[in-house]
């Protein structure tokens, strides 16, 4: 059984539901352990930025996709103002 630990950002810790569809995923997984903190951080801080639930579902289905892909910031955000 894979572990649920993962590392958090810099000012953001990681929140469940985004831990959750990470660990779901190897290749997401091992990119997400792989990119800074500060791009953790802009990850975390995009989801978490959202105000309806479908808004944060669709962005953390997004944040696998992109991990996946090799991306290594979230597209098109202009990043975290809490840095």
């Amino acid at each position: 059984m894979a572990s649920t630990a993962l590392s958090d950002g810099v000012v953001h810790e990681l929140p469940d539901d985004l831990r959750a569809t990470l660990v779901s995923s190897p290749e997401a997984r091992e990119a997400w352990e792989d990119i800074t903190p500060l791009a953790r951080n802009e990850f975390i801080c995009w989801v978490e930025d959202a105000k309806k639930p479908e808004t944060r579902d669709r962005r953390i289905r997004r944040t696998r996709e992109e991990l996946e892909a090799g991306e290594r910031r979230p597209c098109c955000w202009p990043g975290c103002r809490h840095r």
